[in-house]
């Protein structure tokens, strides 16, 4: 498993840049999707998302001290943790950003769920790029999810180029 993807991963969901992912910052990626996808915080969507960030923040917190170090990140992140409570709590901003509920991301709703869950714009557009494989202009859920997996695992996907693209980032 790849401790750059782990750091760059870590990088991102640590928006204030102290070396600490809080629950309120964790939480702030659903909070930022709904909004992106005009969805009101009481829409069940947004609901269901938040329970499941939730559980995935009390799970990355091995001490349970309301701070995710990258220590803590590194011992929790994997395929058995992908599996068991990212690919829901991913699923659920993809199911946030999916605004015609038919399991498609266009251009649009893909790149406004990867911008405001923390990557730029152009490493969205270029991770939206790699992932149409059809050329049908849309993103199916499946191949989202599993791009990410990819890339937590392994540290190579189609969609990284959608992680922040730092070289310090990586190294430190």
């Amino acid at each position: 498993m790849s401790d750059t993807a782990k750091r760059l991963i870590f990088a991102m969901l640590d928006a204030d840049r102290d070396g600490v992912i809080t629950l309120p910052e964790y939480l702030g990626r659903v909070e930022r999707a709904a909004a992106a996808s005009g969805r009101d915080p009481s829409h069940p969507l947004v609901t269901a998302a938040t329970a499941a960030h939730r559980e995935v923040f009390e799970q990355m917190d091995g001490n349970a001290d309301g701070r995710v170090t990258f220590e803590e990140y590194r011992a929790w992140a994997g395929h058995d943790a992908f599996e068991e409570s990212c690919r829901p709590a991913l699923g659920s901003l993809f199911d946030l950003a999916d605004l015609d509920g038919d399991g498609r991301l266009s251009r649009d709703e893909f790149t406004r769920l990867r911008a405001a869950t923390g990557n730029s714009a152009g490493g969205a557009a270029a991770a939206f790029t790699a992932l149409d494989v059809h050329g049908g202009g849309t993103v199916d859920r499946d191949t989202y999810l599993a791009a990410i997996h990819d890339f937590l695992t392994t540290g190579t996907s189609p969609m990284a180029d959608a992680y922040p693209d730092s070289a310090e980032t990586a190294a430190s």
